[in-house]
């Protein structure tokens, strides 16, 4: 039985890649996350020029510091949405403060309930496309097709208490889309990298 504290093979030989400098590594990560990452940004920001910058941002840190990931404290994917989180975050918290200085209506207050509500929407997408497919399969079917849990038994296949189950978990799993750090961080290795 492999041991549960290694971190996944692909992730561990993308970050030993990116240390030596390996320009397709970058490739490889780019075409396997850059629409991760440009969502999660766009989440955030609701800007497509933004979103494009914090995706350049992320890699480009990606590149210049591989070290900066640990596999043993998760996933790469996780890593690299955590901190396409916390720099759309600090571009979001930048932009609606020189607009606070500038004379822009508004309140601190009114900034934090902004950036709160970005972030928890961003991470709320991100557990969706995060969690198994028999998870979202049934949440879409409940909650973008309106099916209630037997009909979404029916279209899945499985039993009525499965299609329970699985509404169950993916609901859960979604509430913790509220459960960050005091800036919005998502828990993910600590928020702190």
């Amino acid at each position: 039985m492999a041991d549960r504290d290694a971190p996944p093979r692909w992730d561990r030989k993308m970050q030993q890649r990116l240390a030596r400098g390996e320009a397709a590594a970058l490739g490889e990560l780019y075409d396997r996350f850059s629409s991760l990452v440009h969502a999660l940004g766009h989440r955030v920001l609701n800007d497509e020029q933004a979103a494009d910058s914090i995706t350049r941002e992320v890699f480009a840190h990606v590149w210049e510091d591989p070290e900066a990931y640990d596999p043993r404290q998760g996933p790469l994917r996780s890593w690299i949405a955590t901190l396409t989180h916390r720099l759309a975050v600090q571009r979001l918290r930048q932009t609606e403060t020189a607009a606070l200085a500038r004379g822009g209506g508004g309140s601190t207050e009114e900034l934090e309930r902004k950036v709160r509500s970005a972030s928890v929407a961003a991470r709320a997408d991100y557990i969706v496309t995060a969690m198994p497919a028999p998870l979202r399969a049934a949440l879409d079917l409940a909650y973008v097709q309106r099916r209630d849990y037997r009909q979404a038994a029916a279209d899945l296949d499985v039993t009525e208490d499965e299609a329970r189950r699985r509404l169950r978990l993916g609901l859960q799993l979604l509430a913790t889309a509220h459960d960050s750090g005091p800036s919005g961080t998502p828990p993910e290795h600590g928020g702190g990298r």
